[in-house]
C-alpha cells in the first residue's frame, strides 16, 4: 500500500483526542483541518458528542475523533452517556492525543490520564505553549507528566497559532497502520449538515448568553430542506426552564436575532451556500437527565 506519487506507504488510522474540558481540543482539531468543524466556546462541556474531522494528505489519512471533555461536573444522564463516549473511543483508535494546556495540571486533568489505555501509542500533546512567558517553566512540566505515563512522543504546540501542527502530524503518522484511505481525499467528516447545523447554532448560544445560561441547553433541527444551493432550516433552541427563554430572546428579539444572524454566517461559510434560519426557543423541563429525551435529541 503505497501513494501514487512515491514509494512512501500510505497509512490511515484513527486518532482519538482526549483531555478536560475546555483544554484546547476542539481547537486543534479546527486548526489541523483548516475548518470549524467543531464547535468551540469557552463554556466547558461545549463538545457533546464524538465528532469524526478528515484530513488527508499524499502518503496519510488522519481520522481524528473529538471526544466530549470528560466529565467530573453535572453528573446526569446526559454526562454518564458523554463519559462512556470517551471510554468507547479510547478502547477503539490506533493513536490517542492527551491535550494538556502548558503548565496547568488539576484533578480534572489527572482522571483523564487515568482512562488513557496502556496498549495504544499515546502522544502528550501541550496546548497553549506559546502563552507561557517563562518558556524555560515547559521542560520540567513535561518530565513531571512523563514521570506519570510512558507517552509515546511529546509534542508542544498553538493550536490557535497553528505552532508545530506538521510536527505533530508526522509524529501521528509514524502510528498508525499501513492500508488505504477510508474516504475521499475531499471529505472533511462523516456527519450529516444537519447535525453541523444543529452544532454551529448551540455554539453560537453558547458564546453570545453563555454566562447567563445554565449548562442544560441544547438544539434540535425540526426541519432541513435543500432547494437548489439553498438550505431552508427550522430549529428549536431547547432550555429547561420557563424563565431561561427570555435570556435567549432578548429585549425586542435581539439577541435571539444575533445568535440566528452569526449561526446563519457560519452555515453558509461551511455548507458553501446560502442558508435561510428560522430560530426558537422552547422549553422541555429535565430533557438532560430524561433517557428517553437524550435519544430523541440524538445523545
Amino acid at each position: 500500500m503505497t501513494d501514487s506519487k512515491s514509494s512512501t506507504p500510505f497509512r490511515c488510522g484513527t486518532i482519538a483526542i482526549v483531555g478536560r474540558p475546555n483544554v484546547g481540543k476542539s481547537t486543534l482539531l479546527n486548526h489541523i483541518l483548516g475548518a470549524k468543524l467543531s464547535i468551540t466556546s469557552r463554556k466547558a462541556q461545549t463538545t457533546r458528542h464524538r465528532l469524526l474531522g478528515i484530513h488527508t494528505t499524499e502518503d496519510a489519512q488522519f481520522l481524528f475523533v473529538d471526544t466530549p471533555g470528560f466529565q467530573l461536573r453535572h453528573i446526569n444522564a446526559l454526562n454518564r452517556g458523554l463519559n462512556r463516549t470517551v471510554k468507547q473511543v479510547l478502547s477503539e483508535v490506533d493513536v490517542v492525543l492527551y491535550v494538556l494546556e502548558a503548565t496547568r495540571y488539576g484533578p480534572d486533568d489527572q482522571k483523564v490520564l487515568e482512562i488513557l489505555p496502556r496498549g495504544t501509542p499515546v502522544l502528550l500533546v501541550v496546548n497553549k505553549a506559546d502563552l507561557l512567558e517563562n518558556k524555560a517553566e515547559l521542560l520540567p512540566f513535561i518530565e513531571k507528566r512523563a514521570a506519570e505515563f510512558k507517552f509515546a512522543e511529546v509534542i508542544p504546540v498553538s493550536a490557535k497559532k497553528h505552532l508545530n501542527l506538521d510536527d505533530l502530524l508526522a509524529a501521528i503518522r509514524r502510528y498508525l497502520p499501513e492500508q488505504d484511505a477510508i474516504y475521499g481525499e475531499d471529505e472533511l467528516t462523516d456527519r450529516s449538515e444537519r447535525f453541523l447545523a444543529a452544532e454551529i447554532l448551540r455554539e453560537k448560544v453558547f458564546r453570545l448568553v453563555g454566562e447567563e445560561l445554565p449548562y442544560s441547553m441544547t438544539v434540535e433541527i425540526e426541519q432541513f430542506q435543500q432547494e437548489g444551493g439553498l438550505r431552508r432550516i427550522h430549529a428549536a433552541i431547547i432550555v429547561d426552564k420557563e424563565g431561561q427563554k427570555p435570556i435567549l430572546i432578548g429585549k425586542g428579539g435581539e439577541k435571539l436575532k444575533r445568535i440566528s444572524t452569526e449561526a446563519r454566517q457560519d452555515m453558509e461559510k461551511l455548507f458553501g451556500g446560502k442558508v435561510w434560519l428560522e430560530t426558537w426557543v422552547k422549553v422541555k423541563g429535565g430533557w438532560a437527565d430524561d433517557e428517553r429525551a437524550l435519544k430523541s435529541l440524538g445523545y
